[in-house]
């Protein structure tokens, strides 16, 4: 019997994860990488909808561990979570994100899966893990001054006179070709971090190529191959070729997407399995496919909404100030995923936006918008935190 009780609780873990994977699909990770490539024209709603779920879903699987295992067991230490405890914080992070899908306010998820992880990892009588603490939050204080600093840096470059695009572009995409062959990827290499694609390559050489210097000349080689083919594109049509270089930052965005938030909705449901005394024992990528699926399914019904109110309400781009916002976010965004850390996507894209907009001088960014979403940023994660902090408390008195 009680055996049979606690599987039926794991069960009801499972779809609070899912429904979690679900909101974050139609929010944050379904909704944000593609919001300025639909701002500037270059793809349809809809369609950026359909793509973003496709490319998240294989972010979730191949980039997904990090971020699921420092949900999981590193936010909170000396205690074990229960799959009770699993299903009141993702119930409660899922229902303040959902209210922000259907508002129109992107709230940012990792604010409320952190809080609700610690409200509820304290209130089972757990300790603060002040390092890990301090390193989110930093991250987090930071992302709104890099992101849109740089955002705001390279549009002013690329709206300028003096710098045709066909010259500021290729060197732009030099940069995203060194971050893309450094990208680490779980299903290349051996070790449990998995390994980069010019790591991969310089190991199938062998020495001497596969130490640092000869990572470093495939990373440029990889790179210079990607500037290349874009200078070739901007010389044949610079408008085709600008607007391929945005659909391609948008795709992988919505990939370092997948790999980051995918762990805020499996995180918990992993600690809870752990922590169980029945004899269950599920892969880590089966949990990442199956948070994957949920992200899937979240971009394809509920991203358009809030596709539409991040490419519109915040600011409008054209296709140069869109490149400029996605360049920062994809690096930021890779950062977190290699670190292990929560990050919101939210947080990340809206930045860069409202960056990459004040550099045509404050008349398309939404100052009244900003306003009420940093409020709903900071107030989502205080609310998460008490009420996961009361509701575990209760539940525990009750049992």
């Amino acid at each position: 019997m009680v055996a049979a009780g606690q599987l039926g609780v794991l069960l009801v873990a499972g779809i609070a994860s899912l429904f979690m994977a679900w909101t974050i699909g139609a929010g944050s990770s379904g909704s944000t990488p593609f919001a300025p490539a639909v701002g500037a024209n270059a793809i349809s709603v809809m369609r950026a909808g359909f793509v973003v779920g496709l490319l998240g879903f294989a972010g979730a699987v191949l980039q997904g561990a990090n971020v699921a295992g420092t949900v999981g067991t590193g936010l909170v230490g000396g205690v074990t979570f229960t799959a009770t405890a699993a299903t009141i914080l993702l119930l409660l992070a899922a229902g303040l994100v959902a209210i922000g899908v259907f508002t129109g306010y992107p709230i940012a998820t990792a604010f409320t899966v952190t809080g609700a992880v610690v409200g509820v990892g304290l209130g089972l009588g757990g300790e603060p893990v002040w390092p890990a603490y301090i390193e989110i939050v930093a991250l987090w204080v930071l992302v709104p001054f890099l992101g849109g600093g740089v955002a705001y840096a390279t549009a002013r470059v690329l709206r300028s006179d003096r710098v045709p695009e066909r010259y500021a572009l290729p060197p732009l995409g030099l940069l995203v070709g060194l971050l893309i062959a450094n990208v680490p990827f779980t299903l290349l290499g051996s070790g449990p971090d998995g390994e980069s694609i010019a790591g991969a390559i310089a190991v199938s050489f062998g020495p001497p190529v596969s130490g640092s210097i000869g990572r470093l000349g495939v990373s440029v080689l990889l790179a210079a191959g990607l500037a290349l083919a874009l200078a070739w594109d901007l010389r044949s049509d610079i408008e085709g070729g600008q607007r391929h270089f945005l659909l391609a930052l948008g795709g992988l965005v919505a990939f370092s997407a997948g790999g980051s938030q995918v762990g805020l909705a499996v995180g918990p449901l992993l600690a809870a399995l752990a922590g169980s005394s029945l004899s269950v024992t599920v892969p880590l990528v089966g949990l990442l496919v199956f948070g994957g699926l949920g992200l899937l399914v979240g971009s394809w019904t509920g991203a358009p909404r809030m596709i539409k109110a991040i490419s519109q309400d915040y600011s409008s781009l054209g296709p140069r100030r869109s490149i400029a916002a996605l360049i920062p976010s994809f690096a930021i965004a890779q950062t977190a995923v290699l670190l292990g850390i929560p990050v919101s996507f939210n947080e990340i894209i809206v930045s860069a936006v409202v960056g990459s907009g004040l550099a045509a001088g404050n008349a398309g960014v939404s100052k009244r918008k900003m306003g009420y979403t940093v409020l709903a940023w900071i107030g989502s994660l205080a609310l998460a935190l008490a009420i996961g902090y009361g509701a575990i408390s209760a539940v525990e008195v009750a049992l």
